[in-house]
């Protein structure tokens, strides 16, 4: 009787002793995802995307005012609770979830903090919300890259209106929109599910709006299903097809939130994934990857002569500049960075919105219409424009140093879901 009462005692104190952190991490999450719930109701950009516990959604009345300091008190007691936690026994992967869960939870607060005033400079943003350090170029820089371009682009005359008269051959009639996208998602997704195998159930709805700061958004359902939305305020050039259908769906953020929810939410059941807060270190892997994703389903010149191939014809396009176009579009593509520059400068109060319109005009070529509408973008989600270039090439960098070379392209394949199925954040990268 003795040894059987010592061994059930034995086993209560092993099994108390046994109980891993888990299960206040799990109660962590829930607590977590209830507060980023409760400030969405405030402001109807803070939330992406929410695919949980449906009896998790707020019940209390919205107040005539955000309860901010309510909010930032709960944030920062569950940082401090996060930062308890002993995670020396955890496995690798358990590290990493609590390492991002950490500065997932930093994002919110400091994104709280800058819904009741508090200002940053265009760095410290970065960095709190993204956990990234955003490089900078100066004018110097752009301006060596648009002599190259002088050489480049044909015609007389000043630059942006040379690049704007040659790439307005490159606009998709209006009538042929939706065929053109269609084709083209239709093409990057046979492409990921090669490689991917994709859930049966997954789909999307396909939308077209107008008068958004954005050209495109993924607004995920959860159980593998989208909504993607196409701004037609503006023309839409014939790359645009391959770069959205890639961005938005396939293997962009479509593919990113169904493997989320389907290996973190649904098979391990770390819930704080179920909600996706957009000013967070998650968007720069998810745009990043989106961009990065563009490449690894349209490697080498797989992506041109598809476009010459089959968009050129169902949007009525001549094709015969195409190779000159896509020449010019690299050469763009280093001016990318402008725009960070620009953004910097008109939120560090070193510009006015026109002086940060002209900028973009000068270097990335946009109409002063548009120029103006990114503004617009920038008014809207401040440092999140690093997120595009910078976490595209902090992706880029990672997978080509885990060996996911353009000729080793299985094994880029791997690596890129690998990135997109497990927590990551721009430092883990480097």
């Amino acid at each position: 009787m003795q040894k059987i009462l010592f061994s059930l005692v034995f086993v209560l104190i092993i099994s108390s002793c046994s109980t891993p952190e888990k299960p206040k991490m799990n109660d962590l999450a829930e607590a977590y995802v209830k507060l980023v719930l409760e400030i969405g109701q405030y402001n109807s950009d803070f939330v992406d995307a929410y695919y949980g516990p449906e009896e998790w959604k707020p019940t209390t009345v919205i107040l005539d005012t955000m309860p901010a300091a309510d909010f930032l008190t709960r944030a920062t007691h569950l940082i401090e609770k996060v930062d308890a936690l002993v995670t020396n026994s955890f496995p690798e992967i358990d590290k990493a979830r609590h390492r991002m869960f950490k500065k997932q939870l930093i994002a919110v607060k400091t994104k709280l903090e800058m819904l009741s005033g508090k200002t940053y400079s265009f760095d410290a943003e970065a960095k709190l919300l993204y956990d990234a350090d955003p490089p900078h170029f100066t004018e110097e820089h752009f301006n060596k890259l648009l002599e190259t371009l002088e050489e480049e682009l044909p015609g007389e005359g000043e630059l942006s209106t040379r690049y704007n008269d040659f790439a307005n051959q490159f606009i998709i009639p209006k009538e042929k929109l939706d065929t053109v996208f269609r084709v083209a998602i239709t093409e990057a997704r046979k492409r990921t599910n090669h490689h991917f195998k994709l859930p049966e159930n997954e789909d999307f709805v396909l939308e077209y709006v107008n008068d958004k700061s954005w050209s495109g958004y993924n607004y995920y359902q959860g159980k593998s299903k989208s909504l993607i939305q196409i701004n037609t305020d503006f023309p839409i050039f014939i790359q645009r097809a391959i770069d959205l259908a890639c961005h938005e769906g396939y293997p962009g953020h479509h593919v990113f939130n169904t493997l989320l929810e389907q290996n973190l939410v649904d098979a391990k059941g770390w819930k704080e994934f179920s909600v996706y807060p957009l000013f967070s270190p998650q968007s720069l892997i998810a745009e990043g990857s989106a961009n990065y994703g563009i490449e690894v389903a349209f490697p080498g010149d797989e992506r041109v002569a598809f476009e010459k191939e089959v968009l050129f014809p169902i949007a009525g396009l001549d094709a015969t500049q195409a190779d000159t176009y896509y020449k010019i579009l690299g050469l763009m593509g280093q001016l990318n960075y402008a725009g960070n520059e620009a953004a910097r400068k008109y939120l560090n109060g070193e510009i006015s919105r026109e002086e940060a319109a002209k900028w973009l005009e000068k270097y990335l070529f946009y109409a002063p219409d548009r120029a103006l509408q990114r503004t617009r973008f920038i008014d809207q989600y401040r440092s999140y424009v690093i997120n595009y270039n910078l976490g595209k090439d902090l992706v880029a960098d990672y997978v080509k140093a885990k060996g996911g070379t353009v000729d080793e392209p299985e094994k880029r394949w791997a690596i890129f879901k690998e990135l997109l199925s497990n927590p990551h954040t721009a430092s883990s990268l480097k």
